[in-house]
């Protein structure tokens, strides 16, 4: 099958160094020798290459391992026919404009929905009931594009926000899948402008195949270090070429590098990468909203955001401390008419000790944090312990479970969230 390769960032980036081994994935060190691609967004423009000659050996990609083009966003694809002809319309990533933005799409698997049929005929996600997107060329990956982008286009009269969209885009992933489990590989890549792009997985081998179709992704933040290709002898020394506050999110369908650590996708999960950054709680997409990178567009008016019933929908963190908050006003009215005990914050904090278990990137921290004299914050993700340490609201981070807090020294909590 084919091969993915997407890069998010949150300053300007080049992407020759991941590039260059990737590329030799096309038809030198793997059989992707079907046809290539490239998708990189500048600005509200989308720079794209494709040729269906193999990637090892076409003089375009090598041009563009050479050519440091700087993005925020871009993916890349290389590909191995299973369906349609070694042809140009067949290559990887696609495109289409949708609400004034340019959105991408590369795709490795297989998708019985939509293998071997007339496109009118093929399932009619969420609430679509006309078409508008149409294939170009034969494949199941493109079919599956047109079907998301017309469920879209059907969803939303206006521009949704960033917890929207994922929610919408997860649901349609469901659909696709759902009742073809067992026979179904989808993992794929969906840029939507500048800012975002969206990566999902659902993984697994064709019959008879040994080769496992996944996805995995590492982000390069300080402190940075020497990177070694897998599939050409290259490294590069990043601690050069980098500033302190770079971070480069890159995902792959196999790992590019053989001294990095990557981090293989969940069955069915999906991925909203920003800013170098990968989310999947809609309260971390509505903050990514909120700092003014969700989509952009010039032509559509958009969901209101901002406004406090769409705020409380996808902030569960605050949600859950107004529950707290009316339940000791309510405890103060029934044990005291005293008007200074009417109010939880008349008795903050009302714990010592404080344990945040599967903290994320910190929001209850920062909801709960005046709750306790103590906070600690407990992931298993260390990437996750990164982000809630710039929130600046925990006494001690542990990467790790629930026993890891625990066996801690200091784990005697009062309270635990």
């Amino acid at each position: 099958m084919c091969q993915l390769m997407g890069m998010n960032c949150n300053t300007p980036t080049d992407f020759t160094f991941s590039f260059k081994g990737f590329a030799r994935r096309g038809g030198e060190t793997d059989k992707h020798e079907h046809g290539w691609g490239l998708a990189i967004y500048e600005g509200r423009g989308l720079r794209t290459f494709h040729d269906p000659l193999p990637a090892a050996k076409s003089r375009i990609a090598d041009f563009v391992s050479q050519y440091p083009i700087q993005t925020l966003n871009m993916m890349a694809h290389i590909r191995y026919a299973t369906q349609g002809t070694v042809s140009l319309e067949n290559v990887h990533p696609f495109q289409r404009e949708m609400w004034g933005i340019q959105w991408s799409f590369a795709h490795n698997g297989e998708v019985p929905k939509f293998t071997g049929k007339d496109f009118k005929k093929f399932p009619r996600l969420g609430r679509c009931k006309e078409l508008f997107y149409y294939p170009v060329g034969e494949t199941d990956s493109e079919a599956v594009f047109c079907a998301i982008l017309n469920a879209l286009r059907a969803e939303f009269p206006i521009l949704p926000t960033l917890p929207n969209l994922y929610e919408t885009i997860q649901r349609l992933c469901a659909e696709i899948v759902e009742g073809e489990e067992d026979t179904t590989i989808l993992n794929f890549l969906l840029g939507c402008g500048k800012f975002t792009q969206f990566a999902y997985s659902w993984p697994g081998k064709r019959p008879g195949s040994k080769v496992w179709n996944g996805l995995f992704y590492t982000i390069r933040k300080p402190p940075f270090a020497t990177a070694t290709l897998k599939d050409v002898d290259y490294a590069v020394d990043f601690t050069t070429c980098t500033n302190p506050n770079d971070r480069v999110a890159v995902i792959a369908t196999a790992p590019l590098t053989s001294n990095e650590e990557w981090r293989e996708f969940k069955k069915g999960e999906l991925l909203m990468f920003d800013n170098g950054w990968g989310y999947s709680e809609l309260y971390d997409c509505h903050e990514v909203e909120q700092q003014g990178r969700g989509l952009v567009s010039n032509n559509m008016p958009k969901q209101c955001g901002g406004c406090p019933q769409a705020q409380s929908g996808f902030n569960a963190p605050t949600l859950l401390r107004n529950l707290v908050d009316e339940y000791f006003r309510e405890q103060g009215q029934a044990d005291s008419s005293s008007s200074s005990s009417s109010s939880s914050s008349s008795i903050l904090p009302f714990a010592k000790e404080g344990a945040d278990l599967g903290c994320g990137s910190g929001c209850s921290g920062l909801a709960f944090r005046d709750c306790v004299t103590r906070l600690t914050g407990v992931d298993i993700s260390p990437e996750m312990i990164d982000r809630a340490k710039l929130r600046g609201c925990y006494d001690n981070l542990l990467v790790g479970d629930i026993e890891t807090a625990i066996q801690d020294a200091n784990s005697k909590f009062d309270i635990v969230f």
